[in-house]
């Protein structure tokens, strides 16, 4: 087999990912595998490096990580610009350089302009879920009704049966639009809400997949035996939870608790209340194989919420994922 060379990196565009990468079993393997080996301590995964662009309502992040075993890592870009939609132009952006783990050339250019971080959000929005959440859950409220919103559902579809999806958001034509068309894509029953408390008031399943920098759920809106999964917080300026939600869940879960300090909902705690509150961070659960709902004394009517901030490891993951499947085609 001949070594690559520096002169060798091969680049990939958006559209010849999207027909080898999508939201499959084994592509969510691929991400619950990436959560295990951080929670057993067998990967390598700086801080998050986040630069804000306030005067265009956008950001600009760079993660990555080295999973002990894998032949790849990757760096990426990921700029979000929250005014694009206005403008005709998609909010997420940006690209993932893969480099050799042996020798450190960069091996490949995915220019997914976005694509396999909307992937492997999804996907561990379905982790997250699968691990927390009721195995008889039926029934999804959605918050928010972007791209995203429409992601985790499908990947929701991969580890539970679902029949029923409502949905909210702030711009009350946009939900009813994305009501009509998911239910016609996806052949299930979408019913779009005026408010938040109807969105959720019968919910097994509440994601919440939006840009707020301000808390839109508390405690009053979650139904007995939920599971939360947030994900909008992702920098130090947004927020979906109230404080509440934090403090009198059953069980909080996050991706990393360095990160959800940070950039996540932990940072709307008080230093006090954070102390106080059991953390559990989903990639150490997996590793040990524990079920929180089967642990406690009412499983089917205790609260559980995640906080996914997106990681490193989950970049590293997919990008290998697709390079594989890239190089074998």
């Amino acid at each position: 087999m001949t070594e690559p060379t520096q002169d060798s990196m091969q680049s990939y565009s958006r559209e010849q990912i999207a027909e080898v990468v999508g939201l499959d079993t084994t592509a969510l393997k691929a991400i619950r595998d990436a959560f295990i080996a951080l929670g057993q301590g067998k990967v390598v995964q700086p801080p998050i490096l986040s630069m804000a662009i306030e005067e265009a309502n956008g950001e600009v992040d760079v993660k990555t990580a080295h999973i002990q075993g894998l032949k790849h890592f990757a760096i990426k870009i990921s700029p979000g610009f929250f005014n694009n939609p206005a403008r005709g132009l998609p909010s997420l952006n940006g690209l993932m350089v893969v480099f050799s783990a042996e020798t450190g050339l960069a091996e490949a250019l995915l220019n997914d302009g976005g694509y396999l971080t909307a992937v492997r959000t999804a996907l561990a929005g379905a982790v997250a879920a699968d691990a927390l959440s009721r195995p008889d859950s039926k029934r999804i409220a959605l918050i928010g009704a972007g791209e995203q919103a429409g992601l985790q559902l499908e990947a929701l579809r991969l580890v539970r049966d679902i029949e029923s999806v409502d949905v909210w958001a702030r711009d009350k034509q946009r939900a009813e639009t994305f009501a009509r068309e998911t239910e016609e894509r996806l052949g299930l029953t979408v019913r779009s809400h005026d408010s938040l408390h109807a969105v959720c008031q019968n919910a097994d399943i509440i994601v919440t997949a939006t840009p707020s920098r301000t808390p839109l759920l508390d405690y009053s809106m979650l139904p007995e035996g939920v599971h939360v999964t947030a994900m909008g917080s992702d920098s130090p300026e947004k927020r979906e939870l109230e404080a509440d939600v934090l403090l009198e869940c059953d069980h909080f879960v996050c991706d990393t608790r360095a990160q959800s300090e940070t950039n996540g909902e932990l940072k709307g705690l008080e230093a006090e209340q954070a102390r106080s509150r059991d953390v559990h961070e989903l990639g150490r659960l997996l590793a040990e194989g524990r079920d929180l709902r089967s642990g406690g004394s009412a499983p089917d009517t205790c609260i559980t919420v995640a906080d996914l901030t997106g990681t490193g490891v989950q970049d590293t993951a997919i990008a290998s994922l697709a390079l594989s499947r890239l190089v074998r085609r």
